[in-house]
């Protein structure tokens, strides 16, 4: 790769980094491959738990309007009521049904932004949605499966050019940097008149 720059002795070991080189760009092809086409599949189980999540917030939901609907008032009115209690464990109750009532607002906007999302917008939309309860779960459960959708192909072509090019940025290009710094360097120390010869006459 830079045979110009080598020591002689040290001419024997080109071929094998060269061959060093192509075999590490194939394994983070690999790697960046199959790890980001995996994201795909735990956005499904993702959403599975999410789902999950959101069925057992409505049911729960559900037994408060119940007992709203009993009392021929709405939810909101049966929160109120709640909350103006003297008695502190009844009003802390009426703090309860509020964040029943938000919990399933957040993870039904969650579920829809999700569903709804466009492949490269996903990533993002999910960031912005994410619970991180819900996402150590999926992640304790998560079974790696093989990406057999277009999606799943898109981000193993992603992630097989994002690894390229962080290795690409991170080790090759500083490394070519430093050897060619190095070369100068010796090149000056080798001939430090070269620099004027050409103006000597």
């Amino acid at each position: 790769m830079h045979t110009g720059m080598a020591s002689p002795w040290l001419a024997p070991l080109i071929p094998f980094a060269r061959f060093l080189e192509k075999l590490i760009d194939r394994v983070l092809c690999v790697a960046g491959a199959v790890g980001l086409s995996q994201a795909p599949e735990f956005f499904q189980q993702y959403l599975q738990r999410l789902g999950g999540h959101l069925d057992e917030a409505r049911r729960i939901l559900a037994r408060f309007e119940l007992v709203a609907k009993e009392s021929g008032i709405s939810l909101a009115q049966l929160i109120e009521t709640t909350r103006a209690q003297s008695a502190a464990p009844v009003a802390k109750l009426g703090n309860v049904m509020a964040e029943a009532q938000s919990r399933v607002e957040a993870l039904f906007a969650a579920e829809r932004a999700l569903r709804d999302a466009a492949l490269w917008e996903r990533p993002w939309v999910f960031m912005r949605h994410l619970d991180p309860e819900i996402a150590r779960g999926a992640w304790a459960a998560f079974k790696p499966a093989v990406p057999v959708t277009t999606e799943g192909f898109c981000y193993a072509a992603a992630g097989m050019l994002i690894a390229l090019g962080l290795y690409q940025l991170c080790v090759v290009l500083p490394s070519k940097f430093w050897l060619a710094r190095r070369a100068r360097l010796k090149n000056r120390r080798a001939d430090p008149l070269g620099e004027n010869k050409g103006g000597v006459g």
